[in-house]
């Protein structure tokens, strides 16, 4: 599997992909810059697919990843499985904004269809 290493260690990736991907849960959209957008999307859709398994493992996956935040697991097992059970797959979009000031990184947001 490809994937990109953001210029961090895995420790540190790891903990960026997994708060930015709870965020997105919780708030159902996120700005930040494209290439960590691109990485997070995977696992925000692994997420909603653990969510709509339903099963006890995919929950303790699902947990396992997000560090045992309850609340965040609970809202995609009860509420985003409802909403995207009859979808099969692309839960988000990307939306391009504009460069940020301090890098001129390309800003986007992330969010849930």
């Amino acid at each position: 599997m490809l994937y990109r290493k953001l210029s961090r260690e895995t420790r540190q990736r790891r903990s960026i992909l997994a708060n930015i991907t709870r965020d997105v849960i919780m708030n159902e959209s996120v700005v930040t810059t494209e290439a960590r957008a691109k990485e997070v999307r995977k696992f925000v859709d692994k997420m909603i697919t653990y969510g709509k398994n339903g099963t006890l493992g995919a929950r303790r996956k699902a947990l396992a990843f997000l560090y045992n935040d309850a609340q965040v697991v609970d809202k995609v097992f009860n509420e985003l499985a409802k909403r995207y059970e009859t979808r099969n797959g692309g839960y988000t979009r990307i939306i391009k904004l504009k460069e940020r000031v301090g890098d001129d990184a390309l800003a986007v947001k992330l969010e849930l269809v």
